[in-house]
């Protein structure tokens, strides 16, 4: 396919006005991000196909791993807030989790009722048998940066995560915008 360069579409201008962003290294920072969230998407699913578990099982699985490396004691009511999902929701998540042996669940000691969740054993082998090689080469790129470097992607990263991660303001029609005119 030949390239036209009056083309904003093959400029990168599609999201990015050239007039008033410029056309610099700056969209391609952004490329390299869309790369990556596709990479790092494809990594996820090819997890979730060799555990055969979906997104959410994953994510719960995760939060429940992360949670036992911090000696935290994870609860259905924290995955139900960290998933962002409902109860009910969050007991079927439970269900088949638990059926499948990736948790399993424990009364709580300290009133007999509540539940403690954790990953188990073979979660935990399957996690890394999936995940390891991949997150090996992943921290092997990050130590070829300079401290100042890992600092600067930190920032960047954190900043766009906050970005990414703020509900969007409804869109408020251009004529309500307009200021009132008063009738003197």
């Amino acid at each position: 396919m030949i390239q036209d360069e009056r083309n904003p579409l093959q400029q990168g201008a599609y999201w990015y006005d050239p007039e008033k962003h410029g056309v610099s290294f700056a969209i391609e920072v952004l490329r390299a991000v869309r790369r990556f969230r596709v990479a790092d998407a494809a990594m996820r699913h090819r997890a979730q196909a060799e555990m055969n578990i979906n997104e959410t099982d994953l994510m719960a699985l995760r939060h429940l791993i992360a949670c036992e490396r911090q000696d935290r004691v994870a609860s259905p009511k924290d995955l139900t807030e960290f998933l962002n999902i409902s109860s009910a929701a969050t007991a079927k998540l439970l269900a088949r989790l638990s059926a499948s042996g990736h948790i399993r669940r424990e009364v709580n000691p300290s009133d007999g009722r509540a539940q403690r969740l954790f990953a188990t054993q073979s979660s935990h082998d399957e996690m890394r048998d999936s995940l390891a090689a991949t997150h090996e080469q992943m921290m092997r790129v990050v130590l070829e940066l300079t401290g100042d470097q890992q600092i600067a992607v930190v920032h960047f990263l954190d900043s766009m995560s906050a970005i990414a991660t703020v509900p969007r303001a409804p869109k408020v029609p251009a004529d309500e915008l307009a200021p009132e005119r008063s009738e003197s």
